[in-house]
């Protein structure tokens, strides 16, 4: 019983050991500083609305006191989350690398979380995911979007929204100019002498993959030669074995690839088969991504500035919200070009 005894004070004289410390407010930095809450409020919310004196003043304390931003309160008074999504149709296609790098960079240079979403090349995801988190973002950034141009359209209608790789009238998009580039790789290979041209087809859904196709049709037609258009394929480097048995079994002598995935895929499977390339048949890929220029052979292909096309759909989304109309620039156009390796050569004979 004794024990008992010695052990219930220590109950009583060590109350709140499990709680966790009490979050400063801005009404602490307040009361240590001397401004008015709302004086502090604006200095940490909006600095360029308080002199500098007061400002500098304002943030040592808060540091000091290890302040942290309350984003739920804020959201809740300014009506702004300060977090952009970032949706991309397959996170683990190292084409979305260098975009994600460039609209994390941009965004935290702002200010803006980053919330990125992989939409698993689903159309249907896409907009559940963009209602579901409708009330925690600010707007949303659409890489390579699966959606149709009408539900796209009204997404955009209602939400802060830039699409890249869709061209979508009412919508603010960055366009990265593989049509072009497509037509170069058409001309580079007729230039080799090949007279058939295959296309290896990505997703159906896909709006850039109707753009490449279009622009090989018409870049070979004003040569007066056919093209063919095999797929379409899932475009990653697994599918690029049924790709390539499907190129084997044509009498054309090089083939554009919808990416880089798909052509890597071709290649090894070509291989695998005792095919030839360039020897027997060129390769042409899109996109360029890292690992294009270290398979065997190297990969000629379309190179995109994929980064840049991530930092400058911030720059449109940030204008938009902060000046709180559209954009004067509804569509900006980046150009890509073509890096000639080893993987194309001379029509065989």
């Amino acid at each position: 019983m004794a024990s008992d005894c010695r052990l219930l004070p220590l109950r009583v004289l060590l109350p709140g050991m499990d709680q966790r410390p009490r979050r400063v407010t801005i009404n602490d930095i307040a009361a240590a500083t001397g401004f008015a809450a709302s004086t502090v409020s604006r200095a940490l919310s909006r600095p360029g609305r308080v002199n500098a004196v007061t400002r500098d003043a304002i943030t040592q304390v808060a540091r000091s006191l290890s302040y942290v931003p309350n984003t739920h309160a804020r959201a809740l008074t300014s009506g702004r989350t300060e977090t952009v999504a970032v949706l991309v149709s397959d996170v683990t296609n190292p084409f979305y690398f260098g975009l994600i790098r460039g609209t994390q960079h941009q965004l935290k240079a702002a200010g803006y979380a980053h919330l990125l979403i992989d939409s698993e090349n689903s159309g249907g995801l896409e907009s559940h995911m963009l209602t579901k988190m409708r009330q925690s973002i600010d707007g949303a950034i659409l890489a390579a979007s699966r959606l149709p141009d009408r539900l796209l359209a009204a997404l955009a209608a209602e939400l802060p929204i830039v699409a890249i790789n869709r061209n979508v009238h009412g919508v603010p998009s960055v366009l990265i100019d593989s049509p072009s580039g497509v037509a170069q790789a058409t001309e580079h290979l007729i230039s080799l002498g090949h007279r058939e041209i295959a296309y290896l087809s990505g997703p159906e859904n896909s709006w850039a993959n109707a753009a490449r196709w279009r622009a090989l049709v018409t870049t070979a037609a004003r040569h007066g030669l056919p093209v063919r258009r095999l797929g379409p394929f899932p475009a990653d480097r697994m599918n690029g074995s049924a790709a390539a048995d499907a190129l084997i079994n044509t009498n054309v002598t090089a083939c554009i690839t919808f990416n880089d995935l798909l052509a890597i895929g071709v290649l090894a499977r070509l291989h695998e088969r005792g095919v030839n390339v360039p020897g027997q048949i060129s390769i042409v890929g899109c996109d360029d991504i890292f690992g294009a220029d270290f398979c065997h052979p190297t990969l000629t292909t379309l190179t995109a500035p994929i980064e840049q096309a991530g930092q400058v759909a911030v720059s449109m989304l940030l204008t938009r919200l902060h000046e709180g109309a559209p954009t004067t620039r509804q569509s900006i156009v980046l150009p890509t070009h073509l890096t000639v390796r080893d993987s194309t050569g001379p029509a065989p004979d």
